[in-house]
C-alpha cells in the first residue's frame, strides 16, 4: 500500500520519497531492486524514490552522537568516569532503535528535498511507539533543560571566576527542543500529514486499527482514513466455486458491514483481492489505480 501511494503520487508529477521504517524491510523485495541504505529511482519513474533506511548506521551514528554528549556532561561535571559505562546502559533501551529511527525520520523531512513523503511503518503497535517518541523526547528534553539550568546556576553561584563557560550540551539540548517542536508540527498538522491504516475484512485487524485510531486521535496526529485490502470480488465467484471461497465472501461480507458502521466516511479506497502477489511496477500501478479510485 505504501509503495503503490508513492508511486501513485509520482506519477501525478510529485517528488517522492518512499521510506521504510520497518526494521524487516520489504520494499527491494517488492520493487524487485537493491533500495537499502540510499533512496533509488523505483519502476522507471524518474520522480518516485524509494528508501529502506540503515538501521545499523542509525544506531551507530546514534550511539558516536550520545558518547559526545556524555563526555560533554562527564567534563561539565568534572566527573571521571568513562563515557563507554553510561553508552552501554542507554543503548540497551529496547526503545533505543526507535528512537534513532525516528531521528532518522526527522532528518530525512528536515532536508526537504521532496515534495511528497511516505513512510511505509512497521505493524500498528511499532507506528504507536515509533510515532510517540516526539512527545517522549519532548518531555526529556524539558527535564534535562530544568536540570541543566540549576546545574549551570549552582557552579556560578560557587565559582569565584564570573567567566561564563560555554555550555555544549545545553546548547545541544535547545536546539533538540527546536527540533522536536518542528517535528511536532509536521505530524501533527492535518494540512501536511496523515496516517493512513490498512485492514483486512476480518475480526482481529479491524479491532486493532480501532484501537489505534484512538489512540492517534489522541497524540493529536491526523488519521488521513482507512484502506479495506484483500477484498474477494464477488464477480468472480460462481455457484461452482469451492466452499471454502463461499465461507470466505460470506464472512467478509459480515465483516464489511462492521467496517462501514465503525470507520463510516474515513474509509477512503476498498481493494480487491488480486490473483498474484503484489509485485513490480504493473501491479503496484494497478493496486495505485484502486487506491486513488472515488469510492463513492
Amino acid at each position: 500500500m505504501a509503495g503503490a501511494a508513492a508511486l501513485g503520487s509520482a506519477k501525478l508529477g510529485k517528488r517522492t520519497l518512499l521510506a521504510s521504517t520497518n526494521p524487516v524491510h520489504s520494499l527491494s523485495n517488492l520493487f524487485g531492486q537493491n533500495v537499502f541504505g540510499r533512496p533509488v529511482v523505483v519502476c522507471d519513474e524518474a520522480n518516485c524514490h524509494a528508501f529502506e533506511i540503515d538501521t545499523k548506521d542509525t544506531i551507530e551514528r546514534s550511539k558516536k552522537e550520545i558518547r559526545e554528549k556524555i563526555n560533554w556532561f562527564l567534563k561539565f561535571a568534572d566527573i571521571t568516569t568513562k563515557a563507554e559505562e553510561f553508552i552501554e546502559s542507554a543503548t540497551m533501551n529496547p526503545a533505543f532503535e526507535e528512537s534513532a529511527m525516528f531521528e532518522n525520520m526527522m532528518d530525512l523531512m528536515f532536508k526537504d528535498e521532496y515534495e511528497f513523503y511516505v513512510f511505509d511503518t512497521a505493524p500498528t503497535a511499532n507506528a504507536r511507539r515509533l510515532l510517540g517518541m516526539s512527545k517522549v523526547y519532548g518531555l526529556w528534553v524539558e527535564k534535562m533543560l530544568k536540570s541543566r539550568e540549576e546545574a549551570k546556576s549552582l557552579r556560578e553561584m560557587l565559582s569565584f571566576s564570573k567567566k561564563q563557560e560555554q555550555d555544549p550540551l545545553l546548547d545541544y539540548l535547545l536546539g533538540f527542543k527546536g527540533r522536536m517542536g518542528h517535528v511536532k508540527e509536521l505530524l501533527t498538522d492535518d494540512a501536511l500529514t496523515a496516517f493512513f491504516f490498512v485492514t483486512l475484512p476480518e475480526s482481529l485487524p479491524i479491532a486493532v486499527i480501532t484501537r489505534f485510531i484512538n489512540w492517534f486521535y489522541e497524540f493529536g496526529i491526523p488519521v488521513g482514513g482507512v484502506l479495506v485490502n484483500g477484498l474477494i470480488p464477488k464477480s468472480q465467484v460462481s455457484e461452482d466455486s469451492a466452499e471454502f471461497v463461499h465461507n470466505r465472501v460470506k464472512m467478509q461480507e459480515e465483516h464489511m458491514d462492521q467496517i462501514w458502521n465503525t470507520f463510516g466516511d474515513k474509509i477512503r479506497a476498498i481493494v480487491p483481492l488480486f490473483e498474484t502477489e503484489v509485485k513490480g511496477p504493473a501491479l503496484l500501478t494497478r493496486l495505485a489505480e484502486y487506491m486513488m479510485a472515488d469510492q463513492g
